[in-house]
């Protein structure tokens, strides 16, 4: 199995420091090297979640990646690259609206599932289905398996008040407001490059794999 090269983190921390063109085109080398790295990685990584998400073999490790190059067009930070990399498997990749993230980036690095940023349309059928069906969703989220990597879902993004629609007495109204629906594992720069990342990782995302069902059960 493939683990993530120090080098990679090394790459992505020099190029934090060196954010601009100049430096970037005369580092090419390293950042194909290190795409690369990471390509292999996530091609291991498909291949052992496949074991218990069948559909995700449809992804290709070379398309699930995201580019490195920054949309500055309406952004305050004209900053050209990002300084991490990052994998999509679902999560809006492949037509999935549920799925997996594996985010690299030195001391920040991280494994996340669910939904995240859902249209309007998505986000009301996720809410309806929580409404409706609370008692199965709060024991997938209370699941010892779960609560082993996950306390709860990501409260950075919230509404302040209960979304139109719904009752304001309604016994989900914290869950309602949430506009993504995921959980965030962080690793630590060793993580990455132990012999059994992906493994490991992929033990990690067999734990999301209910709230992944449930959140796709309105489509």
């Amino acid at each position: 199995m493939k683990v993530i090269d120090p080098q990679v983190l090394e790459f992505l921390h020099n190029l934090k420091l060196n954010n601009n063109r100049e430096w970037f085109n005369e580092h090419k080398t390293d950042f194909t090297e290190a795409q690369e790295n990471v390509r292999l990685f996530v091609e291991d990584l498909i291949e052992e979640i496949s074991k218990f998400d069948v559909e995700i073999l449809k992804l290709d490790a070379r398309k699930a990646l995201y580019r490195i190059y920054r949309d500055t067009r309406f952004s305050k930070d004209k900053t050209p690259y990002k300084t991490n990399f990052g994998a999509g498997l679902g999560m809006g990749k492949g037509g999935r609206i549920s799925g997996y993230y594996l985010h690299i980036e030195p001391g920040a690095s991280f494994l996340a599932g669910g939904v995240y940023q859902p249209d309007s349309a998505v986000l009301k059928e996720i809410r309806k289905e929580i409404s409706m069906n609370k008692e199965e969703f709060l024991k997938i989220i209370n699941a010892k398996n779960f609560k082993k990597y996950f306390e709860e879902l990501s409260q950075n993004e919230k509404l302040v008040k209960i979304p139109q629609g719904f009752e304001k007495d309604d016994p989900m109204a914290e869950f309602l407001k949430l506009k993504n629906f995921i959980v965030v594992y962080n690793l630590q720069n060793e993580d990455l490059s132990d012999i059994k990342s992906v493994e490991k990782s992929a033990e990690i995302f067999k734990a999301m794999v209910p709230l992944n069902k449930f959140l796709c059960a309105p489509f």
